[in-house]
């Protein structure tokens, strides 16, 4: 039996896109002696659709949708991901579902069992949990098919009480399908292979692990689709970032000879924070991030503010490689505490890039700014509000042009900045899509150098010169901020690990530090909740999937 991997990028609530693509994949792999075509989860209406789920509408496309593919599956079957409605009234009104389609016929509903409710994810807020198991039969073969999280469920400290695969193994089936949308962060992929192999060592059975790919707004899914021979080798691995179908003949895929059950006690953790971990896995997805968001939003161009320091340099690269040199506008607006050589690097960077680039000098403008409020300040010191206007006057600036031109803005702002509230609200936290906001300043620097692998583009006086707001004279970063290389090591502590002063302080922190900077943190949360989408590569970063109060008392 010829099973067939397709690895495809899909656009939420496009159907019509969607099962078109769907259907093309069916032929191509009906060419290539396809007997089935696995797709990832929710393929159908694309993941995650989230409220959208809510509309009986929504579902009705989604079930036209499948009455338009199964017409498709005449001599090859399929497993697509849809989703069901419930017929039993108690419960929630929808499963999360894979159909079996096959002889243009709806053969088989499988429902998800695992509803993930943590971090990016919230499906116990729309789908009832699986409460019956049964394998698929299909030309002389018993097919165990899984959705995305009914196969994590393992190692010593599982989130939920059944694993859907114990069920179905007294059935006694010959291989494990999933279909999954597992999102990228810069350690999952590893965490996945683990994940698979040991159930393929736990049920001594071969895999097709389907995963989706492309971006949704904040969310990337990296691909990666897996094939598993019943040892737990990985037989093929498809490519991420991209779309692409494979398949392997069931045949060759024997069960595992092995005695007993290989105990499995977690996935891979990174218990510290390495700058350069996976840094091309986290370009490529900040690449796709901007791309999907661009080209799935029907916008064509960006704009972005471009200081002469790193975060904008990286950001103005990415972009650059995302939408073409053509189609991202960099502007240069010095004020009175700029350098020379901060617009020399900007102009130096888009000359590199070939991009377009201006020059607006803000001068006159925060002087007029100046004495405007001067007679409403009433003689107080120069400030922090002096050094904002600055910042706010570019914002202006750039959203101007933004309207004018249909220009999207690009936001700069890094996470650390963004952890310790680092930026001004309405100023340099402005954009619609935050292409940094994830990774923290050090991996910005590793950025930095993967962009400069080959040849030189982001200048090496932009990448070595010590990072500055320039809001006022021979103002640094580090006059309100720890060295970055230790501040990134605490903040990765807190955020993804999630781990207290205690034992932050235990790893050899100073204690003032600590709390210091877990304060920043926790005091700065509103400033986040004003901030536009980030483009997610860790495994927790802010927006959806870290819900902390605005109002509290904790560690502030």
């Amino acid at each position: 039996m010829n099973i067939f991997l397709a690895q495809q990028n899909y656009h939420i609530g496009n159907f019509e896109a969607n099962t078109a693509k769907i259907i093309t994949a069916i032929k191509e792999a009906e060419q290539q002696g396809a007997d089935l075509v696995v797709f990832s989860e929710l393929c159908v209406c694309g993941y995650p659709p989230r409220d959208f789920l809510e509309f009986e509408d929504f579902i009705a496309k989604s079930y036209a949708a499948i009455d338009e593919i199964k017409v498709h599956t005449t001599k090859t079957a399929v497993l697509v991901g849809a989703p069901h409605r419930n017929p039993v009234r108690e419960g929630k009104d929808l499963f999360n579902a894979a159909w079996f389609l096959y002889e243009g016929e709806v053969k088989q509903v499988i429902h998800k069992t695992l509803l993930p409710t943590y971090d990016v994810f919230d499906e116990h807020r729309y789908f009832e949990p699986a409460y019956e198991w049964n394998i698929v039969p299909f030309k002389g073969k018993k097919l165990a098919v899984t959705i995305c999280e009914d196969i994590w469920n393992l190692g010593n400290n599982p989130l939920y009480r059944v694993c859907p695969m114990d069920h179905l193994m007294e059935q006694s089936p010959d291989v494990m399908l999933n279909l999954s949308a597992s999102p990228f962060d810069y350690d999952h992929d590893e965490s996945r292979k683990e994940i698979i192999r040991e159930n393929v060592r736990k049920y001594r059975l071969p895999m097709y692990y389907c995963n989706t790919v492309g971006s949704q707004t904040e969310i990337v899914f990296d691909g990666g689709s897996l094939i598993f021979d019943g040892e737990g080798n990985i037989v093929k691995e498809l490519p991420y970032f991209e779309e692409a179908m494979a398949g392997v003949n069931l045949d060759t895929l024997a069960k595992a000879d092995i005695a007993t059950a290989v105990p499995f006690h977690g996935t891979s953790d990174i218990t510290a924070l390495e700058f350069d971990h996976n840094i091309h896995r986290i370009h490529d997805a900040i690449v796709l991030g901007i791309k999907d968001y661009f080209g799935k939003m029907g916008f064509k161009q960006a704009i972005l503010g471009s200081s002469g320091g790193i975060d904008s340099a990286v950001t103005l690269a990415l972009a650059v490689t995302a939408l073409g040199k053509d189609n991202v506008r960099a502007v240069a607006m010095p004020s009175p505490y700029s350098t020379e050589h901060s617009v020399d690097d900007a102009v130096a960077l888009s000359k590199n890039l070939e991009n377009p680039f201006d020059i607006i000098r803000i001068n006159n403008i925060y002087e007029t700014f100046l004495d405007t409020l001067d007679p409403f300040f009433h003689g107080l010191p120069f400030n922090v509000a002096e050094e904002n206007t600055q910042s706010r006057i570019r914002g202006n600036l750039l959203m101007a042009l933004s309207n004018k031109f249909g220009y999207i803005l690009l936001n700069t702002s890094n996470k650390s900045e963004l952890s310790t509230g680092y930026g001004t609200l309405y100023g340099d936290m402005a954009g619609g899509l935050s292409v940094l906001g994830d990774v923290y300043k050090m991996q910005v620097y590793a950025l930095a150098e993967y962009i400069n692998r080959e040849k030189e583009i982001i200048p090496p006086n932009i990448i070595h010169k010590a990072p500055s707001a320039e809001l006022r004279p021979n103002q640094k970063d580090s006059d309100s901020l720890p060295d970055y290389a230790v501040l990134d090591k605490i903040l990765y502590q807190y955020i993804e690990r999630r781990q207290g002063p205690r034992e932050i302080i235990e790893q050899g922190f100073d204690a003032a530090l600590v709390a210091r900077t877990l304060k920043m943190v926790n005091t700065n949360e509103y400033k986040r909740n004003q901030f536009c989408p980030i483009i997610r590569v860790s495994s927790k970063a802010f927006g959806v999937g870290r819900r902390v109060p605005i109002v509290g008392k904790y560690l502030s």
